[in-house]
């Protein structure tokens, strides 16, 4: 490779990771205002939070992950669970109404 070369590429880099100063400064109330969009439709929004679980828990969910994050999986299960439980109180409520009519 030509020591033109290299310099060029030197430069390049060099450029490539300075920050222009156009860009506006994203700061956490800027996120917080956003709108988050998935072909045009506003999308649900995700919250980081930090929790401690069971290592056989997370070496789990890992491995029924595969290629997806395990993360979203476990996201996932979560959501399952309280759709399920959602049902289940529907159900229960409903029954209790038909046999309190039925008497």
């Amino acid at each position: 490779m030509s020591s033109q070369s290299e310099k060029q590429i030197k430069k390049n880099r060099r450029s490539s990771s300075t920050i222009s100063d156009d860009a506006p400064k994203v700061t956490q109330a800027v996120l917080d205002a956003a709108r988050f969009r998935v072909g045009l439709k506003d999308a649900p929004r995700k919250q980081r939070v930090n929790i401690m679980l069971d290592t056989a828990v997370v070496a789990a969910f890992k491995i029924k992950a595969g290629d997806r994050g395990y993360q979203t999986l476990i996201n996932e299960a979560l959501k399952q669970y309280l759709s399920q439980n959602l049902l289940e109180d529907t159900l229960r409520r409903v029954l209790r109404e038909e046999l309190t009519h039925a008497n």
